[in-house]
Parts: C-alpha cells; structure tokens; sequence
C-alpha cells in the first residue's frame, strides 16, 4: 500500500491499472454492483440540496451585511476573511449542484438540469454549457495525455519543462516553487483554464496540436465543435456570465460597488479555489499512472481518480471529493446516492487493485503534491509524475558545463 492507504504503484502485489490493461471489469460488470435505486434521481431531493445552500449563502451574506465597509480595522479584517472563506465554501455547493446539472445527475429533466444548471453556474460566473462540454472531454478523456482536459500535466519532451522553470527553480528554491505551485492553481488556475484552457488538451477535436489559444467564451472558440452545433449554447453561456456582472454593478450603484465587491468577489475566488482543488488532488499523485494514446482506455483513465477525505466540508459540498472514483465511473449517479455507491464500489474494486483511496489530510496532499508532481517526462506510454527540484537544476547545470567545456577543448 501507498502513503495513505492508496496502492503504490511500485508495490510487489500490484496488478493494478499501472500494469492491467485488457484484464480489467467492464463498465457493465462494475455498475452490477451497484444497487440500481442509486441510480434514482429526484426533482424534490436535488431542488432541497439547491434550496439548503441557498439558505446557507442567505443567512452568511445577511451577517455580512452588517459588516463595515470603510475605516476597518484588525477585527473587521479578520470577519471579513472569515466570511470571505465560508461564503465561498458555501458557493461551492451550489457550483457542485450545477456541475450535476451538465452531467444529467441531478435531474431526469434535461429542462431542469439546464434551467438550475444554467442560473446556478452563471451567478458564479461559469459559462454553463461552455464549461459541461469541455468538463465531458475531461471524464471521456480522464488522464489522457493527449486529449485529457483539465490538469493535463506539463511533458518534459526536450527538457522543456525544465527549461521554463529552471531560472525560477534557482531565484526561488524548492519550498518557494512548490508554494508558486499552490498559488498559480488555486488562485490563478480556473480563470486561466476558462480564458485559454490552461492545463487542457494537447490537440484539438480533429487532432491537431493546439498552436492557438481555446477559451470558454467565443462560439467560434477551436474548444468546440467547428460545426456551429454548440454555437448558442457558448453564446448563452457567456451572456449569463456577462447578466451577473451586469446585476453586481446594478446592485452596486443601489448600495455601493464597495459593498457589492466585498460581499462577492473574494468569496468568489475561495470558491474558484475549491474547484480547482479537488479536480487537481482527485487526478495527481506520484503514483498514479497517466497514459499516452498507445495505452489509455476509457476504464483505465476512469479508475485513476483518488478519492479523499473532506471532513466537515464534504457534506455542504455534496461528497464530490470522497466519492470522485464513483463520479467518473457513472458521472449522472446522483450526489446524495454515491456515498452508498462508493462503499459497493470499494468493496468490489479494493481486492482487484483498482480502488484508489489517500486518508491523509487536504493540507499534507496539497504540499506533497505541490512539491513533488510537477511533470511528466513525455507523452507517451504510461508515465508517472516527475519533480524538479533545485538540485536537478545545479546537476543538469554542471553537466551541461562539463559537456561544453569538453567539446571546446
């Protein structure tokens, strides 16, 4: 077993996804262990959860409210920021709900979907359809090194990667880079991937290597079809990003864009922060395979999602992270049945080498993470996440020294 208590990759007894390839259940034979009222949805069960949030958001935005807006001090400070991180904390439920939406696990209304999908994402300033189609490439194509969406790791073909960052390896040191690695994911990372698919697939839907930039906002965007079929749906996606910017600018000049700021936008990026990190945690460990195009499969790329523990947020977050291998097994499984669906997933797939679990604390797997998965050497085969570390950089250095001192003389 691995750090954790999910399987190491290098272990003796490991006939796992690293190594089995035409051997592993089907789709079908896995579902079967499924209960089937699992696979049940209910308006009146997901429209609750949608309602349970909304009074959460309500009743933290009417306590911060009362909060002052000018001359703060150390205390309204501090408020501030507790508000920020629970408001944003809470946001995420409902970003999850929305995330049902697009994959159908929330309704068997595809209006309903759509209609709470739509409203729920655009309030949190989410293309909804721009983004179901792109997050469908990234469950078609889960660590596909080619096609993957979505934390697609960086390849070291050339020593590229370590060409970028060399110079920033030596100013910053190890602990630095790996810092640098938290912020540029949870800070910067969701808008970047909205505005130019950062960390998104290698070629585009014709396989062509991508040479220009993919957002989540233009109709004629490469990101989708070159058919025109999803191009309303991208259209409306960015008008309702663009309504809720314009309903936080009406609403400012009503009670002060100060307000409306304090009230939105750093809860806002909390929740950006959370998304970012359970999609980052769920699919990255040192020894969880990623696979070029010669040896993915569906399944494999499927069952290299890791499931972790949340604690007192996996609930008002609708269990997304500790019940993720179920979610890329069976993707409109419904959030309030797949704790049941994990345990029968984990019950049939643990012997067999195939379930992934890390027990370890968020806190602990962000840092190692952050420290030690880096890149991937290429893009083909089955690969495993790299480093690079200050040393690396001195080591290759002096070698590339010494070979240009010995081809001189």
């Amino acid at each position: 077993m691995g750090k954790g208590g999910y399987l190491d990759v290098n272990s003796d007894n490991l006939p796992n996804i690293a190594t089995m390839k035409d051997d592993l259940p089907s789709k079908k034979d896995i579902k079967a262990v499924i209960p089937k009222h699992c696979f049940e949805r209910s308006n009146f069960r997901s429209l609750s959860l949608v309602l349970r949030d909304g009074l959460i958001i309500g009743a933290l935005g009417t306590a911060a409210w009362f909060l002052p807006t000018e001359g703060l001090g150390p205390l309204d400070y501090l408020a501030w920021s507790v508000y920020w991180f629970f408001q944003g904390t809470a946001f995420t439920g409902w970003w999850v709900l929305a995330h049902e939406c697009g994959h159908r696990g929330f309704s068997a209304n595809n209006y309903v979907n759509d209609s709470v999908g739509y409203v729920l994402h655009s309030l949190l300033l989410v293309p909804y359809f721009s983004w179901q189609y792109s997050h469908a490439k990234h469950h078609a194509k889960t660590n596909h090194l080619l096609d993957g969406e979505s934390h697609n790791p960086p390849s070291n073909t050339k020593g590229r990667f370590e060409k970028q960052f060399n110079s920033w390896l030596e100013f910053m040191g190890d602990d630095a880079f790996a810092f640098y690695q938290v912020i540029s994911h949870l800070v910067f990372g969701w808008p970047m991937y909205l505005i130019m698919n950062a960390t998104g697939a290698r070629r585009t839907l014709s396989g062509k290597r991508i040479k220009t930039i993919h957002d989540h906002f233009r109709p004629d965007s490469k990101l989708f079809p070159e058919d025109g079929r999803w191009n309303a749906r991208i259209a409306a996606s960015t008008f309702g990003c663009l309504a809720t910017l314009a309903l936080l600018y009406i609403v400012g000049t009503e009670i002060g864009h100060t307000k409306v700021a304090l009230m939105y936008f750093p809860a806002y990026m909390w929740c950006n922060a959370w998304l970012v990190l359970y999609t980052w945690l769920q699919h990255t460990a040192v020894d969880l395979p990623q696979f070029g195009e010669d040896e993915w499969t569906w399944l494999r790329g499927a069952l290299c999602t890791i499931d972790r523990p949340y604690t007192l947020f996996d609930n008002i977050h609708h269990h997304i992270g500790s019940t993720h291998v179920c979610h890329h097994l069976f993707s409109n499984l419904p959030c309030y049945h797949a704790q049941e669906a994990t345990a029968a997933l984990k019950a049939y797939l643990e012997p067999k080498g195939l379930y992934n679990f890390d027990g370890r604390d968020i806190l602990t797997v962000t840092w190692e993470v952050s420290k030690e998965c880096h890149y991937v050497e290429g893009i083909e085969g089955v690969q495993f996440f790299k480093s690079l570390t200050l040393e690396d950089v001195r080591k290759h250095k002096a070698a590339r020294k010494a070979d240009k001192k010995s081809k001189s003389s």
